[in-house]
């Protein structure tokens, strides 16, 4: 729940400063737009960082100002504000000085609480936001004082930062509560006086909300803002004037960021020119042979030949128009970056996998896809990376199939890949986790590796892996782009370059089960 109730105020023209009691805690029963309500004492937390802004009725598009300090005792909380030199500063300077604006409206977000009667106890609440309004809610909350000299307050933001002014007060000492998106419920409106849960008796059609809306906005009519807010609430009983929200969540099942292949081997940086570049390769090495004495001592070299690697594009494009970009929320780019983002990391990972499978040496000897057999490829596939590349298997990939697999494999019931007891763990398989322990290598899964080369339906492949065998070499993970057409569409061109360095071809070794 969402509350904003509001108190009088004092206001210091000559400091630019607006002060008031904005909560009383001494069991004071104030009218707030969700009924009648008692704050308990310290039942308002205000949270440190960002310092509050003072808005103008609630409008989030009309900040004047900024909390500098506050205090809090037995009979509430009393704060001060400092009102930037705008426009809109000075013209509520004025309204406060002459009463014609005398209230301190404090939005919160109510945690716990409890109904008691016809009166609702807050017990813990956050503080959101404050305004200026034209009435205040609570009877003991007033307009303390107002500051406002305009030669005093354009040589004070001249000569320092409005984050840092020091006001000497002695009411209070700051924190500050950031602003929290929610339900709002403006409490400066004290002819709110119905139970939070009652339903306001009023009928709605959309002439009477065309016309109530009118008067609320440009005769400032609180009855037809009383019906306003009421009819906003009420989506059953006033069809089409509700707009539909759409949250900033969005629903994605289609693509992310994972890419398991080239998290199973080595990473390098991709050298800064060239469509390809060279790594060098022994290819032969001396040898020691025993030598009797006065026989001849066989000849032998180091030798060396180059790996090519050759440099490859990955590009992708989306089109959109003038129209959708000019009129988007920033959340329309988060997520068109991060779509991209996404597209480009499957197919540089199934760019990848393919690649490994080519080249690597498949495991030709039949086994049953059961956990005897899963210990005997790793054992096998192990010893094969070892003794083509005289380094050892690390990795363990996987397609979500076989991952599906590996955690079903049971000892009498007793899992064997996610076990508690010593006696019964081979590892750690976590149906909440793409990584893993498998018979001593470390586990990767990827839904871009098909051992089959089909879509990966029932693929129970698999591949033990040496990382050093193969090396993936990157530029930044992608550049974008931009063109704007005659016709008002929008070209997004996005690419990044990547090698993959088959260094040792065997050091990969394939069991291929669909």
């Amino acid at each position: 729940m969402h509350l904003t109730f509001s108190s009088d105020i004092e206001c210091s023209i000559s400091e630019r400063t607006i002060s008031g009691k904005i909560a009383p805690y001494d069991g004071e029963i104030g009218q707030t737009s969700a009924g009648r309500v008692i704050f308990e004492k310290g039942s308002i937390e205000i949270p440190d960082n960002p310092k509050p802004k003072l808005l103008l009725e609630h409008d989030a598009k009309k900040p004047i100002g900024r909390m500098i300090s506050y205090r809090q005792d037995d009979t509430g909380i009393f704060a001060t504000f400092r009102i930037s030199n705008t426009t809109r500063g000075n013209d509520a300077l004025i309204e406060a000085s002459e009463q014609l604006r005398s209230g301190l409206s404090v939005g919160v977000e109510v945690i716990d609480g409890k109904r008691e009667g016809n009166v609702y106890r807050v017990l813990k609440s956050s503080m959101l936001e404050t305004s200026l309004v034209q009435a205040a809610a609570f009877k003991s909350a007033e307009v303390l004082s107002v500051a406002a000299s305009e030669d005093d307050a354009a040589k004070e933001i001249t000569t320092q930062n409005e984050s840092e002014a020091v006001v000497e007060d002695t009411t209070n000492a700051v924190a500050v509560a950031p602003e929290v998106e929610a339900p709002a419920v403006e409490a400066s409106r004290p002819t709110v006086t119905a139970p939070i849960y009652a339903k306001p008796r009023l009928e709605f059609t959309k002439a009477k909300y065309l016309e109530n809306t009118l008067r609320a906005k440009f005769l400032g009519d609180e009855d037809a803002a009383m019906y306003v807010r009421a009819a906003d609430n009420e989506t059953s009983t006033a069809p089409g004037m509700i707009p539909t929200r759409q949250l900033t969540e969005i629903v994605n099942p289609l693509s992310n960021a994972d890419r398991g292949v080239i998290d199973a081997i080595s990473r390098g940086t991709l050298p800064d020119a060239g469509m390809s570049f060279e790594i060098p390769k022994i290819t032969a090495v001396p040898t020691v042979d025993q030598i009797n004495e006065n026989q001849t001592v066989t000849e032998s070299q180091l030798t060396a030949s180059y790996i090519t690697v050759s440099v490859k594009p990955f590009k992708g494009r989306s089109i959109t128009t003038v129209e959708l970009i000019e009129r988007s929320s920033p959340t329309f780019f988060d997520e068109l970056v991060r779509q991209m983002e996404f597209a480009y990391a499957k197919d540089t990972d199934s760019f990848v996998a393919t690649a490994i499978q080519a080249a690597g040496t498949l495991n030709a000897t039949a086994k049953a896809n059961s956990a005897t057999g899963l210990l005997e490829y790793i054992a096998s596939g192990a010893a094969a990376v070892y003794t083509a590349s005289l380094g050892f298997a690390r990795n363990l990939l996987v397609t979500p199939d076989q991952w599906a697999n590996i955690m079903s494999y049971n000892d009498s019931g007793r899992p064997i890949y996610n076990a508690a007891q010593p006696q019964n763990a081979g590892g750690v398989v976590s149906p909440q986790s793409l990584r893993g322990s498998v018979a001593g290598l470390d586990l990767y899964v990827s839904r871009n590796f098909t051992g089959s080369g089909g879509d990966g339906t029932a693929d129970y492949s698999m591949a033990v892996i040496n990382p050093e065998s193969y090396t993936w070499y990157e530029s930044p993970r992608f550049q974008l782009r931009t063109n704007v057409n005659s016709d008002g569409t929008v070209d997004l061109g996005y690419y990044g370059f990547g090698a993959l360095a088959t260094k040792v071809a065997a050091g990969a070794n394939w069991f291929n089960k669909s």
